[in-house]
């Protein structure tokens, strides 16, 4: 119900700031008196920025199953099975939340909690993060995963990409809009080549800045997460160990629907757009809260 009542609110926020900054800056009668429809666009970018993320979160269990190919242990099969699945009920009680999937996927070393809700969640463990990381390290990654559902990240990051995305909808129409009228000739009807591209480049440059929000964001919630994994074990020492070893090996590639809630990934060409921090930052946030 909490996370409903968000949405409501979120919705509501992004529609009165958007108003109220047109309001302020007289730019919704401008554009009212041009013949653009300012109601109708808001609501048109909120459907537009919403609808993706919404199915995307939807779908992310059955979607991350599917392209990481990960076998969910219905029934463990053996020892080790045995144990992954009774760490995440026991850190899965202590946070809270409903016991979630747990799953093993191929691949190097690297897991993802994914899943549209707290109580459904689905927890995922590389074959290599069990081969080559201590029962101890493996614990304190659980916790992490564990602890991005218990915060409701998932959630949070859909909320915070259908907001990204209605600002980059509407404002690359209004300006397209704008660049549109600037070039039309007297009795032009309807919007021309210019309306076009002013708004493909503006949802290219302003998707730019938007994704650098979002993975601003998320790198927030990752040290967030390393702190309720050492809340959850008692103590933070077992986080750094796994980020320590963690820093030293090749991380998988993830999904992008389940990317930015894995346990590790490279920073990429630019650090902005990366949805982790360094490993070194966040064993100091660690090493800083013991």
């Amino acid at each position: 119900m909490k996370r409903i009542m968000l949405f409501v609110l979120t919705n509501i926020a992004v529609v009165a700031v958007l108003s109220i900054v047109l309001s302020v800056l007289g730019v919704d009668r401008f554009l009212s008196a041009q013949g653009l429809n300012v109601g109708m666009l808001l609501v048109f970018s909120l459907v537009v920025g919403f609808t993706g993320a919404i199915i995307s979160l939807l779908i992310s269990k059955p979607m991350a199953k599917w392209s990481t190919g990960a076998h969910v242990i219905e029934q463990p099969e053996n020892s080790t099975e045995q144990w992954l699945v009774e760490t995440v009920r026991r850190l899965s009680e202590r946070a809270g939340i409903g016991m979630p999937e747990v799953a093993v996927y191929e691949g190097e070393p690297n897991a993802f909690a994914t899943g549209a809700f707290r109580n459904e969640a689905l927890v995922a463990v590389s074959t290599g993060l069990l081969l080559n990381m201590t029962r101890e390290e493996v614990e304190a990654v659980l916790g992490h995963e564990i602890a991005h559902v218990a915060n409701g990240d998932m959630v949070t990051m859909t909320l915070l990409q259908g907001v990204v995305n209605t600002f980059v909808v509407f404002l690359s129409r209004v300006v397209g809009y704008a660049v549109d009228r600037a070039l039309a000739r007297n009795g032009d009807q309807g919007p021309g080549i210019g309306y076009t591209v002013a708004v493909l480049v503006s949802q290219i440059v302003f998707g730019i800045l938007a994704s650098m929000i979002v993975a601003w964001f998320s790198r927030q919630r990752e040290f967030r997460a390393d702190a309720g994994s050492a809340k959850l074990l008692g103590s933070p020492q077992p986080m750094m160990h796994a980020l320590s070893r963690l820093g030293g090996m090749q991380a998988s590639h993830l999904p992008q629907s389940v990317a930015a809630l894995g346990i590790n990934q490279s920073a990429g060409f630019m650090e902005l757009f990366s949805s982790h921090p360094p490993i070194e930052e966040r064993i100091e946030a660690l090493q800083a809260q013991r």
